[in-house]
């Protein structure tokens, strides 16, 4: 399989890099970096550490994704429409793992699954999706006697908060009690917690990769579901595992729980 890497000078992206090197059904064909990047025109293969690959980095997104079966993003979210609209033109099927898009790019990865395979995530983890499964079901089985509380905790660099992650375990909560609104504050004499609140926290400090915990509160007992990421390659092993998935597939939106053949 051939890919593309969108933001490919970013952590995620050399992650990926390294990945792909290392496997033997994989090869690089595209390196892609924001129009600006001092690492234009390097090697990906020497910025990752591997040595050249024969692939220099550009800011042409259609030249980086000339020859690919997929490309892989984890870039900035103004970045993502235009990407979505060239993958969809040049017929590469799309991963991306940005968060923080809004409504206009959504509609641009809608537009681009009209032509070929994407899956969109923020959180490519595995064992991300299994956790908003747990969530969902917990949720759903202890009923409205439990208050909802997510908190996150990342590095002293992630600019956006709450984490796209956060949102997501939001949502499957919300899936199981539509009710629950996001609160994503609370300071001075704000009244005893409502019932319909779903409290979502951001902590950032240090060089934490991704810590989430979901708290279900109830009468004598409370129940902790959490999820902590302890290095990037995670994500970058679930986002390849998608790209696979994608492989040969028509076009249409996908997420993760289809990778995981959950529905």
């Amino acid at each position: 399989m051939k890919v593309a890497l969108h933001g490919a000078t970013g952590r995620m992206g050399l992650t990926i890099a390294r990945l792909c090197h290392a496997a033997e059904d994989l090869q690089i064909v595209g390196a892609i970096a924001a129009d600006g990047d001092p690492q234009l025109g390097r090697d990906l293969g020497e910025l990752a550490g591997m040595g050249a690959l024969g692939v220099e980095t550009t800011a042409d997104v259609a030249a980086g994704l000339l020859g690919a079966d997929v490309v892989i993003d984890f870039s900035a979210a103004p970045a993502v429409a235009g990407l979505a609209a060239l993958a969809a033109h040049q017929q590469v099927a799309l991963v991306s793992g940005t968060t923080n898009l809004g409504p206009t790019t959504e509609r641009a990865l809608d537009r681009a699954a009209e032509r070929v395979a994407v899956l969109w995530a923020p959180n490519t983890s595995l064992g991300v999706q299994v956790l908003a499964e747990l969530v969902r079901d917990a949720v759903a089985k202890l009923g409205a006697g439990y208050d909802v509380e997510i908190v996150e905790l990342h590095h002293r660099r992630k600019t956006d908060a709450p984490s796209g992650t956060a949102k997501r375990l939001a949502q499957a909560a919300r899936a199981a009690r539509p009710e629950l609104l996001d609160r994503y504050a609370r300071e001075g004499d704000t009244g005893a917690r409502k019932d319909d609140e779903l409290g979502v926290f951001g902590v950032r400090g240090g060089d934490v990769v991704g810590d989430h915990t979901v708290y279900l509160l109830g009468p004598g007992e409370r129940l902790e579901l959490s999820h902590r990421a302890t290095s990037r390659e995670l994500f970058a092993h679930g986002a390849l595992r998608a790209a696979r998935f994608l492989l040969d597939k028509p076009p249409g939106r996908y997420t993760i729980s289809d990778v995981l053949g959950s529905g």
